[in-house]
């Protein structure tokens, strides 16, 4: 950095140097940037109320969830089923629109002729939209 001195010694400085005013504007400019994204982000999400006096419907216009017991029971969105619902449900289903996902979890003790009945069923329905919940329970064997 280069000083300049006033034309005698004894005469104030008539320029004010702003290389080091530019330099911190420019590092706070750069923080301000990298840093506001992060804090405005957010995830609005509208959290359902609980409400007990209400029971769930049979069939759930967004997605519906297929678990398949150990002791081979079928259960629709919690409630236990067996393969004459399964397929009226199924075919409810089909006929929404838009139709909704189908989410298939077996546990990993689930009998595979039971879960193979399952997959009939649904291929039989026609499900289109259908997927594996829990493969992760499957990964030791």
């Amino acid at each position: 950095m280069a000083m300049s001195t006033g034309g005698s010694e004894g005469e104030p400085m008539m320029d004010i140097n702003t290389t080091p005013l530019i330099d911190v504007m420019l590092v706070l400019l750069i923080m301000f940037i990298i840093t506001i994204p992060v804090q405005t982000h957010a995830v609005k999400l509208d959290l359902p109320v609980d409400d007990p006096s209400s029971t769930p419907p049979p069939v759930d216009p967004v997605k519906n969830k297929i678990v398949i017991e150990p002791n081979r029971t079928i259960l629709w969105n919690g409630q236990p089923v067996n393969e004459v619902m399964l397929r009226q449900y199924l075919d409810i289903t089909t006929t929404m629109n838009p139709t909704p996902e189908l989410h298939l979890q077996p546990s990993p003790e689930a009998p595979y002729e039971t879960v193979d009945e399952v997959l009939a069923i649904t291929k039989r329905a026609n499900i289109d939209k259908m997927g594996f919940v829990g493969n992760e329970a499957y990964g030791n064997f």
